[in-house]
């Protein structure tokens, strides 16, 4: 997998001595039990591992270095990711972009009739300003860019689209919508009947957070030359090819699958972990698709994540060790880290699919994941 293994835990630090160290803080229970857990009786530990460097280009800062911390417990993941990052750093880096979309809160409304339907579907379209001042006046950090509504029966969804700036912001925008809807409910003679009503949506894979987006939407590709597949990937580029065409499109299309990946889960499960991201979003962020192509007898790479839910700040980032793996990333906006998240979940692809193509993956688990090294 190339990588290379340390006898402990305190050797891999000292090689790694200008990074910061996981774990030097213990976690401040006082503040932990009031703002993250309820009823809260310890802690869990799960081990960190780092994956780098990876090189990134980014569309609103130079090229960069990075090191990935990723928590988890699955043996070879972390080797899977090196060798990924690997390939990529010395292909010159992965190029990646991304949009802020915004965080979304669905509420839905039940009215009498199909007049009252339509009253408050130009209600909710005539009032976005409203809406956006009463949405500041639960937070200086919060703003609405988008009000989108569908209709089925006497029931109406509304979607509010906010930008919370580095925050996740699930929060936020849930106290926004909440005022929002005492609002509409004052105005129309609509009844609220959810605030969530799985119109956002929130926590669930689902086709309108692919069309329409969610959190931050990012993409990232690289050129693999033939040189890299050869020597770091042990592989060809037509096989690589073969192995993801029948996999990542294939594969998913006769399963049904909500995403045409390879792992996007797994690497996003760990660093969300090591993050302080909410893990449960792993389930709506891994719906992408990854793209391969040969360029010759070179590679082409690329994974696209439309709905990515990560901040910087707030939610679990401020604990002491999720604060630590962050300062390890270094990303100074969400909009960064996001795009290193993205780099880092197309170096996931590239070491899965490469290891599928070269018939290694039973091996590698059989080795790292058995304590065998």
């Amino acid at each position: 997998m190339n990588l290379r293994f340390f006898e402990s835990v305190k050797e891999r630090r000292e090689s790694l001595g200008h990074l910061p160290h996981i774990g030097s803080f213990s976690l401040d229970e006082a503040i932990a039990s009031r703002r993250n857990c309820e009823n809260m009786i310890g802690t869990i530990q799960v081990p960190v591992g780092i994956a780098g460097p990876l090189l990134v280009k980014s569309q609103k800062s130079k090229v960069k270095s990075y090191y990935i911390p990723l928590a988890t417990t699955e043996g070879a993941l972390v080797a899977s990711l090196n060798r990924g990052c690997k390939a990529i750093t010395e292909s010159g880096g992965a190029t990646a972009l991304s949009v802020r979309v915004g965080a979304t809160r669905g509420p839905v409304f039940k009215v009498k009739n199909m007049v009252e339907n339509s009253l408050l579907f130009d209600f909710v379209e005539t009032h976005k300003d409203d809406f956006d001042s009463i949405a500041k006046t639960t937070s200086r950090h919060i703003s609405l860019t988008r009000v989108n509504t569908n209709s089925v029966g006497l029931y109406r969804f509304v979607r509010f689209t906010f930008d919370t700036q580095d925050a996740m912001g699930l929060n936020m925008v849930t106290i926004a919508t909440d005022q929002i809807v005492k609002y509409i409910e004052e105005k129309t003679r609509a009844h609220c009947v959810g605030l969530s009503g799985n119109y956002c949506v929130d926590k669930k894979p689902s086709w309108l957070n692919f069309t329409h987006n969610r959190g931050i939407e990012v993409w990232a590709e690289v050129v693999l030359p033939k040189n890299v597949v050869h020597d770091v990937l042990h592989t060809t580029s037509q096989n690589f090819y073969e192995t993801w065409i029948s996999k990542c499109m294939i594969g998913s299309a006769m399963s049904g699958s909500m995403g045409f990946n390879a792992q996007y889960a797994n690497v996003l499960a760990a660093l969300f972990i090591a993050t302080g991201q909410d893990p449960a979003h792993v389930a709506e962020c891994s719906i992408g698709i990854t793209t391969a192509e040969t360029q010759g007898e070179n590679l082409y790479i690329s994974i696209y994540l439309p709905d990515l839910m990560v901040g910087i700040v707030g939610g679990g980032t401020g604990l002491s060790t999720q604060k630590e793996a962050l300062g390890i990333i270094g990303a100074k906006t969400s909009q960064e880290f996001a795009e290193v998240t993205g780099a880092a979940v197309l170096a996931g692809e590239i070491s899965l699919l490469s290891s599928l193509a070269e018939g290694t993956l039973a091996k590698a688990h059989q080795i790292l994941a058995r304590g065998k090294v």
